[in-house]
Formats: C-alpha cells, sequence, structure tokens
C-alpha cells in the first residue's frame, strides 16, 4: 500500500470540494488551493446581487469545512501553472508546490464573444465581489433616480438589461423584476415601479434552451407576467458606457448585466492539453488528461463526452459527481485496488426559478412548474447548501421576504464607482479597495 502521497487539488468551487472531501481522513496528504478563503454557493450568488441574501449566507470559509480533518491543507493562493514534467503545480505566493496526483478544478469565466472591452461596461457574475458590485449598481440607481429631475435620465437610471437567457440569466431578470416591485413598494416617492424597464436579451430563439420546450414556454410566460421584455434572436452589437445597442437600436441603460457564455479557465494551456471550443479541457472517460494518468480535470473546466457523444453540462451536480469519482479512483491506486469502471454522471435534473413562486423543474421522469416547481427549487438548494448555518439563514430569509414582500440586505455602503472612505483618514481622502465590499 501506498501512503503519504500528496493530492493537489486546484479549485475550491462543487468538484474541488467533494474530491477533498472524499479524500479527507485518507492516508493522502491533500492540499487544497484556492484563490478565495471561501466555498461559494453560485447558484445563489443573483440573490445576493439582488439584496434578497448576504454574503455569508451562501459562503462558508473552506478552512471550517476541515477543521477535523488533519490530512487536508488549504491554501490560499492563485495557481498560475502546471508543470508536469517535475509533477509541481506554480503558485503566485507559494511558489512551486509538487504532487503526486492533480485534481484541476478550476471552473470557468465569462466569455465576451471576442468583445473583452464590453467587461468595462457590463457586470458578469461569478464571485462576492461580482454580486455585490451588482448590487450596489442596482440599488444605487433607484437612488439617483428618485433624486433626478430629467425623464430621459430616469428612464436610463431604471432600464436594466440583462444579456444571456440561459438559468442564470432568467433567474436574474426575474429577481430584478421582484427587486423593482419591493424596493419601489412604499419606499420611494418620486418614482415607481412601472417606470423600471426589465430586457432580457437572447441570440437564440427561446429562453432555458436546455430545457424543454413545453418548460422554455413556461418560463417566457412567467418572465412577462412579471413585466419582463424578452428580446429573442437578438444579437448583442454593442456595449459602452451609455447603454447597449441590439439590432442597430441604442438602448440607453445605465445597468447591462452579462450572463451569456462561458469559457474555462487556462488549465489547458497550463497542460499543453487538447481543448474544445470553450477552452476546457478534453478528458478521458475517467477524468484524466490523456498522456497524464496522474492528473485529473473536472467541472467546467473539463469537456467530458459521454459514450453516446454528448458533452456533460458545466453544471454542480456534474462537478461534484466527478470529485467524489476522481476521489474514489486516487484511492483505489493508493490502496492498490483496480480502478473503478469509467465515470457514469447520474442526472438528477435540473432546474431553474423565475421570480417568487414560478420555476421550472425537469427530473426527466417528471417535469414540474410553477408554485410546485419553486418549492421543490428551494428544498433542494437548502439542502445543497454545505453548512447548517447558511441553511438556517437562507430559510429564515427566504421565509421573511415571503410574508413581509421585502429584501433583507438592501445595503449601499457607497457610491459605485467611487472608493470607500478610510476609516481614520483625512476629510476628503479614499482608497479604492474593491475588498471592502465584502465586508457587507
Amino acid at each position: 500500500m501506498e501512503e503519504h502521497k500528496r493530492v493537489v487539488i486546484v479549485g475550491g468551487g462543487f468538484g474541488g470540494l467533494a474530491a477533498a472531501k472524499a479524500l479527507a481522513g485518507s492516508t493522502a496528504d491533500v492540499v487544497l488551493i484556492d484563490r478565495s478563503n471561501h466555498h461559494l454557493f453560485q447558484p445563489l450568488l443573483y440573490q445576493v446581487a439582488t439584496a434578497a441574501l448576504s454574503p455569508a449566507d451562501i459562503a462558508a470559509a473552506t478552512r471550517s469545512l476541515f477543521g477535523k480533518s488533519s490530512n487536508v491543507t488549504v491554501v490560499m493562493d492563485e495557481v498560475t501553472g502546471v508543470d508536469t514534467a517535475r509533477k509541481r503545480v506554480n503558485a503566485a505566493q507559494s511558489g512551486a508546490i509538487p504532487y503526486d496526483y492533480l485534481i484541476l478544478a478550476t471552473g470557468a469565466d465569462y466569455s465576451f464573444f471576442g468583445h473583452d472591452e464590453w467587461a468595462d461596461h457590463a457586470p458578469v457574475l461569478k464571485t462576492l465581489d461580482d454580486a455585490l458590485r451588482i448590487r450596489a449598481r442596482l440599488l444605487a440607481a433607484f437612488e439617483e433616480a428618485e433624486r433626478s429631475d430629467e425623464d430621459e435620465e430616469i428612464q436610463r437610471l431604471l432600464t436594466f438589461v440583462v444579456v444571456g437567457a440561459g438559468p442564470t440569466g432568467v433567474e436574474m431578470a426575474g429577481a430584478i423584476a421582484e427587486l423593482a416591485r419591493t424596493a419601489l413598494a412604499g419606499a420611494f416617492r418620486r418614482v415607481t415601479s412601472q417606470q423600471v424597464r426589465i430586457l432580457l436579451v437572447e441570440a437564440g430563439k427561446t429562453v432555458l434552451s436546455a430545457f424543454r420546450p413545453e418548460q422554455s414556454s413556461q418560463a417566457l410566460h412567467a418572465l412577462r407576467t412579471l413585466g419582463v421584455q424578452v428580446l429573442l434572436d437578438q444579437a448583442v452589437e454593442r456595449i459602452d458606457e451609455s447603454g447597449i445597442v441590439i439590432g442597430g437600436k441604442r438602448i440607453a441603460s445605465a445597468n447591462v448585466i452579462w450572463c451569456a457564455g462561458t469559457q474555462a479557465r487556462p488549465a489547458g494551456a497550463w497542460l499543453h492539453a487538447e481543448t474544445a471550443r470553450n477552452k476546457a479541457v478534453l478528458v478521458a472517460p475517467d477524468c484524466s488528461i490523456p498522456g497524464h494518468p496522474d492528473v485529473f480535470a473536472i467541472g467546467d473546466v473539463a469537456s467530458h463526452r459521454t459514450a453516446d457523444g454528448t458533452v456533460l453540462p458545466g453544471l454542480a451536480p456534474v462537478a461534484k459527481q466527478q470529485g467524489r469519482y476522481v476521489a474514489k479512483l486516487i484511492l483505489a491506486r493508493l490502496a492498490g485496488r483496480s480502478a473503478p469502471a469509467a465515470f457514469h454522471y447520474r442526472n438528477w435534473g435540473t432546474m431553474a426559478v423565475i421570480g417568487r413562486s414560478r420555476a421550472v423543474a425537469d427530473f426527466g421522469w417528471l417535469r414540474l412548474g410553477g408554485h410546485m416547481a419553486w418549492l421543490t427549487w428551494s428544498l433542494v438548494h437548502l439542502l445543497l447548501l454545505v453548512d447548517h448555518r447558511s441553511r438556517l439563514s437562507v430559510h429564515l430569509n427566504w421565509t421573511w421576504a415571503w410574508f413581509t414582500n421585502r429584501r433583507a440586505a438592501r445595503l449601499l455602503t457607497h457610491w459605485p464607482g467611487q472608493p470607500p472612505r478610510r476609516i481614520g483618514g483625512k476629510p476628503g481622502s479614499s482608497r479604492h479597495n474593491d475588498t471592502q465590499h465584502s465586508r457587507i
């Protein structure tokens, strides 16, 4: 039996965390490296962005999850490359970290399809900082509109454009519609919810294209019921400081939010491995990198083709199942046992929520819509949160919001685009520090 082999896991998302948990308590020396010190429950990130939840409700300190696992070491650092010849991971602060087995679970970033300049004007939703920036911009738009006397400026401020009608875009558009109703109801004196315009822009022909046609139709109807204007088969031509151009028509907006395509983080470049169009690494049936049996890629950074030729989607359940599978494979090798059969994804279904009491769920054998789908979605997401404190907090926030129709996290600590005030500094002095947002 081999003992004290080092397993390095890069990325503390769903896949990396699942692998680390499965290896906890084993004879392996596990090193989990992540750029942040917390595990983020990304499916609810849009609720932080729309003031329904606070950051601590959907994030847990990674170290606290492994406090009782003496063989797991958590390192907060950024990986910059992999040296497969020397079997080392290169990190910005820690330098070279040797490994016997390497699991890459680095996830994905949003892609602007060759228009990276749009990123300066259309925030994405991947991290807590992203969510808090969006939240500040949304809340500030209402505040600015309240004190403005110009009709055109008020219209610009209260026009919200979401690009991309996948689950994130649909959920974001629905949540902004709910925020407009709750934030403006009785709280502002000069602007009303009738002045709010929410557009969901999709280059394809339907919303939630991964779902069945009848469920896409249900989602489309629910969005329109909420007052969301859905623009299908419309490609974005330009995004700048003034708004967005779609189909040759300019739409003035102070808030354009990008929820469209994604691309894998650069693990493929680190390994000089073959990648798919979205830069995800092509992996073998056991999630290993061809030519590197001791290196694995899981989750959004991997392009895993099943026996029938389909590529697994970039979903949290896929990453979690792959993480557990790779851990099981490594443990089998350490124990000298035969390796498990090729990875097989068990699809438990997909869900998307569209505002209060509206959702769609597809479990293959059962398809739900409306209130029942929303209740199912709520229960599943509560169970998937990593700790009991988060489950209790989210449950209480959702219950309070249901009965009061209010948002619990409508705090604006400083104006978007302006740096936060320095504590103890001279009057008027400031220092830019985006991490200040994370203290809310």
